[in-house]
């Protein structure tokens, strides 16, 4: 089995509910939260967490988690920003079926304050 390395930049209320699901599922989104945007690169997610979550709520998480190739080919990858700025947009009702195809844990790799 294939899988993709992706990351997330969380705050800590994300991280608790992160935390709470044993470190193997993203939280519902909110109704705000149509999409869920997991990232490419460290680099960008460490610019997100570093730059945005520390701003909104003192501290910034970045996370890894590893999904199946399977289930990312029904995604594009969306440039938004430059040649790094990568992401998926996976609709929040696909969310349960992403949390399906993770492989193994979801891991803070880095937290800035």
């Amino acid at each position: 089995m294939e899988t993709v390395t992706l990351w997330r930049p969380i705050g800590p209320e994300e991280l608790a509910l992160v935390e709470a699901s044993g470190w193997r599922r993203w939280p519902p989104r909110l109704a705000e939260q149509p999409v869920f945007y997991p990232v490419l690169n460290e680099e960008y997610a460490t610019m997100i967490a570093r730059d945005w979550n520390v701003k909104h709520s003192g501290v910034g998480y970045v996370t890894r988690f590893e999904v199946t190739r399977d289930f990312l080919d029904r995604y594009e990858v969306h440039q938004v920003g430059g040649r790094t700025i990568l992401e998926y947009w996976i609709p929040a009702e696909d969310l349960e079926r992403l949390n399906d195809n993770i492989v193994g844990t979801i891991d803070v790799v880095a937290e800035y304050r």
